[in-house]
């Protein structure tokens, strides 16, 4: 890695809002280390970066579900002479059952990616960067995390909860800790978890590029949470301020619309 260039780490990072957080930081000369389970895609992406960019590109392969695998990562992102001045936990995926006919295998892979390698991860990156008093941290979270739609807003509802308490907790600090907190983004995310997403008007979509500049903005501004476009900021104060009850119904009624054959 060159030494005066800031390295950005990258979970999920050769699709969607991943790639294009690639996109943004390499345009900004910062370093990349990439993780994805895709180790062609991997060596594909990092390629592209290498060579509009000029910057240099690390590849890990991994699946964040795996205990040793997200050991690696905590390994790269705890070397303090090549230091990671940004770490994006963007990797997750979602399931496209009820909780009560999933698999439960399946549900503790979606916990181990969603919930335990962001914590891990933030974890082992934050003692160095507390030290040198400089960093940014941006967990890709969702709009789902106000709802209730099964394990994957419960797990994006952790990782928005656990943004908003390490901002505050380091809020005199330069080190930056932000929730994403997109609606419906163009990306493989839906067509992977076979979700049927034809009901959604065309205003509700927004491009991965926007979304991830908004957040950059955000997180550079110091923000501890950004919701990209109008639309997703007035669901998710309703679904913040609104009774319970209505939004229990209203989340899993979305649920079982983007379930149905």
């Amino acid at each position: 890695m060159h030494d005066s260039r800031p390295i950005a780490l990258i979970t999920g990072a050769t699709a969607g809002i991943g790639a294009a957080f690639g996109d943004l930081l390499a345009s900004k000369q910062h370093d990349l280390v990439i993780v994805a389970r895709d180790l062609p895609r991997l060596h594909q992406r990092a390629e592209q970066w290498r060579e509009k960019f000029g910057v240099e590109v690390e590849v890990i392969q991994a699946d964040l579900s795996r205990d040793e695998d997200i050991r690696r990562i905590e390994l790269r992102l705890q070397n303090i002479s090549r230091p990671v001045d940004v770490l994006i936990n963007n990797a997750g995926f979602g399931l496209n059952k009820s909780f009560t006919s999933s698999d439960v295998a399946e549900e503790i892979s979606l916990l181990d990616v969603l919930v335990t390698a962001p914590m891990r991860l933030m974890h082992a990156v934050l003692p160095a960067m507390k030290s040198r008093d400089r960093g940014t941290i941006i967990n890709v979270s969702s709009v789902a995390g106000w709802i209730t739609g099964g394990s994957y807003s419960a797990a994006k509802s952790y990782l928005t909860v656990l943004s908003e308490s390490i901002h505050t907790e380091l809020k005199s600090s330069k080190v930056n800790v932000h929730a994403l907190c997109p609606g419906f983004t163009r990306t493989e995310f839906h067509q992977r978890g076979k979700m049927k997403m034809g009901g959604v008007p065309d205003f509700l979509w927004f491009s991965a590029e926007r979304v991830v500049r908004e957040s950059w903005e955000a997180a550079i501004a110091g923000k501890a949470i950004s919701v990209p476009g109008l639309p997703y900021k007035v669901i998710s104060f309703i679904s913040r301020f609104a009774p319970r009850p209505l939004v229990r119904r209203a989340g899993m009624n979305v649920r079982a619309r983007q379930r149905r054959k």
